[in-house]
């Protein structure tokens, strides 16, 4: 909901709507559902492991067990708190757990499906059903390294401004499961991993840090970024110790591309950012906007990309003015934001902030940006919606915009305002959706 719900935020929510429904996660793995049982009969397989994780974890079991139940030997479903829309099958167990930084509840569960791994063999067939959040409910720390001390370093890569692939080069490094090490724990079985992308370009081994993905990145890879960041002063020394013997050849590197434990293993991409936003333009355009999709791949610095999407916006406002034609822009991805202050915010709010500063004092120009899992942050809200007048409106009010952006607090700054974008979880999960309206 909006609680402010004129006529051009009304339309931008209702394209990004269109964005979201399109990468329905239960639909996508129905279309699958043929393939599956062909596979599990063709590859004479006796027995059926479903491992669902990732914010759309629960949706995308739900399409297996609703359609071919019988099959099904015994299921893990983890998935984030409250993300669970009801139960499964007996034989499918539902575990809710901690994201984005991993916390008990995740670990239990991912002992779980290790447990369950080590009785397969070549005539096991494994079905992964894999969404965006995975790296932090599927968690397993190698070696000695504690729950503690990996929250500790996720927390502090998110905090650094680290992107999703820097991250998951160090989380994979330090897990027992990530990295391809999932399929190296399910050998010899029959793998198939249906994947719901949120990250860009689609790159397998980041995708939930690439569980049955050949890995491209080394234990050096993770050092590097570490002192990208110069945070090695704070990482705890078992980590640390874990990624320097990693180096030095003590422990394996996470499995290649080489590696024969992928020989039956299949990654299928099922949903991504680009049919969103595909789906975004198609709905526009059935509005009567002149649409154009700027990118499925936004990224780096969000106040940067909110520099961005305004320029276009501007520039593309006065292109309207001369054809009096109603314009829609639309992006999609992920950027990153480097934590200074205390407030509490996500990315997305942070950039309609910016975004609304760069526009200021603009009548036709409106804007959401938002998650399509209907999370920013470590908040109940998907975004935010913003236009021209926005931080006129806030001043108004007393607010000073300029204060609640340098405190990283964007999310109390547009629940002052009335325009938190809230719309309960989604089920899915495909990065970032801005939607802007011209008109």
């Amino acid at each position: 909901m909006i609680i402010r719900n004129d006529s051009s935020r009304k339309i931008v929510v209702d394209i990004f709507n269109a964005a979201v429904q399109a990468v329905d996660p239960y639909r996508l793995v129905t279309y699958h559902n043929n393939y599956i049982s062909e596979a599990y009969n063709r590859d004479n397989c006796n027995r059926f492991y479903l491992i669902s994780f990732g914010k759309a974890a629960y949706a995308m079991a739900k399409a297996i067990d609703d359609n071919i139940p019988d099959t099904i030997t015994n299921g893990i479903v983890i998935t984030k708190y409250n993300h669970a829309k009801g139960v499964l099958s007996n034989n499918i167990d539902i575990f809710e757990a901690g994201h984005p930084i991993p916390d008990k509840n995740g670990l239990v569960a991912t002992r779980k499906v290790i447990d369950m791994l080590k009785n397969t063999d070549a005539k096991t067939f494994v079905l992964c059903l894999i969404s965006g959040g995975g790296s932090a409910l599927l968690t397993a720390p190698l070696n000695d390294i504690t729950l503690s001390e990996k929250q500790q370093v996720t927390e502090l890569l998110f905090k650094s401004g680290a992107d999703i692939n820097e991250l998951n080069t160090v989380r994979k490094h330090i897990s027992a499961i990530k990295g391809g090490r999932l399929a190296e724990l399910a050998y010899p079985s029959r793998i198939i991993s249906l994947i719901l992308s949120d990250v860009i370009g689609d790159q397998l081994d980041v995708i939930a840090s690439g569980p049955t993905s050949p890995d491209k990145t080394t234990y050096s890879d993770a050092i590097a970024v570490i002192e990208k960041y110069r945070i090695a002063d704070m990482i705890p020394v078992r980590i640390l110790k874990t990624l320097n013997e990693g180096v030095k050849g003590v422990f394996k590197d996470t499995p290649k591309i080489d590696d024969p434990v992928f020989e039956r293993v299949e990654n299928i991409i099922i949903g991504s950012n680009k049919i969103a936003t595909e789906a975004a333009a198609k709905k526009a355009n059935e509005l009567g906007f002149d649409t154009t999709i700027l990118t499925s791949q936004l990224k780096g610095d969000v106040r940067e990309a909110a520099k961005w999407l305004a320029a276009e916006g501007l520039k593309m406002r006065d292109e309207k003015h001369k054809t009096k034609k109603k314009v829609c822009l639309v992006s999609g991805g992920e950027t990153t934001v480097t934590v200074k202050g205390k407030g509490l915010g996500g990315r997305n709010m942070e950039l309609a902030l910016a975004f609304a500063h760069e526009i200021e004092g603009t009548e036709d120009i409106t804007l959401v940006s938002a998650g399509t899992d209907g999370t920013d942050g470590p908040t109940n809200a998907a975004g935010a919606v913003v236009d021209g007048q926005t931080i006129k409106r806030a001043r108004e009010k007393g607010l000073d915009p300029d204060a609640y952006l340098k405190n990283n607090d964007s999310y109390t700054f547009f629940k002052n305002t009335g325009e938190l974008l809230i719309t309960g979880s989604t089920g899915t999960n495909v990065m970032d959706i801005q939607v802007i309206v011209i008109t």
